[in-house]
C-alpha cells in the first residue's frame, strides 16, 4: 500500500484505563523521526493513551530495545517503534531492513504484545520527509493507529 492509497483511519476507542504505551526510536534521521514521533502522539493523545519516550542509536537496535522492554515492561500495554532507513550506496540498507523488520516479527509473533511498527524503508530523504509531515500521510500516526487497535484487541480478549 502506498502513502497516497492509504485509507483515512480514526483513532481506536480503547476500553478500560488510558493505556501506557513505550516509544522506542531511532532518531538517525531526527526530522523525519521526529515528525513520525508528532503523529503518534497527536494519535495517542486522541485516544487517552500515556506515551513514553526512549532512544536508541539506530534501526538496528530497535528489536534489541524491543526485547529488554517485553523483558521489564512496567506496566505498557503496548510498544511502538519508529526509525527510518534511507537507500545508499552499499547494500547496507538491504541488510539493515531485513534484520530489523525480521527481528520485530519473530518478537512480535512469540510474545503476542500490542505492536505498532513504523520504519520507514525508502530510496530518498525526501520520501521519508512526505511520510513524516503533519497530513494524515503520517506513518508515525498510521503505526500508534495499529498499536491501540492491538491493545484494544488484547484487552478484549483479556490478554492484558
Amino acid at each position: 500500500m502506498s502513502t497516497i492509497d492509504a485509507p483515512e483511519r480514526a483513532t481506536p476507542a480503547i476500553p478500560g484505563p488510558p493505556p501506557r504505551i513505550l516509544l522506542i526510536q531511532a532518531p538517525y534521521y531526527e526530522a523525519v523521526v521526529g515528525g513520525m514521533r508528532r503523529g503518534a502522539e497527536r494519535v495517542c493523545a486522541e485516544a487517552g493513551a500515556m506515551l513514553e519516550v526512549v532512544d536508541v542509536a539506530g534501526a538496528y537496535e530497535l528489536p534489541a530495545a524491543l526485547r529488554m522492554a517485553q523483558k521489564v515492561a512496567p506496566g505498557w500495554d503496548g510498544f511502538l517503534l519508529l526509525g527510518c532507513v534511507v537507500k545508499g550506496e552499499t547494500d547496507h540498507y538491504q541488510f539493515i531492513c531485513e534484520a530489523v523488520c525480521q527481528g520485530v516479527m519473530d518478537i512480535s509473533s512469540e510474545t503476542g504484545l500490542a505492536l505498532g511498527f513504523g520504519l520507514l524503508t525508502v530510496e530518498t530523504l525526501a520520501q521519508a520527509e512526505a511520510r513524516s509531515t503533519e497530513d494524515r500521510h503520517n506513518k508515525g500516526a498510521e503505526a500508534a493507529q495499529a498499536v491501540l487497535g492491538q491493545i484494544a484487541l488484547t484487552r478484549k480478549w483479556g490478554l492484558r
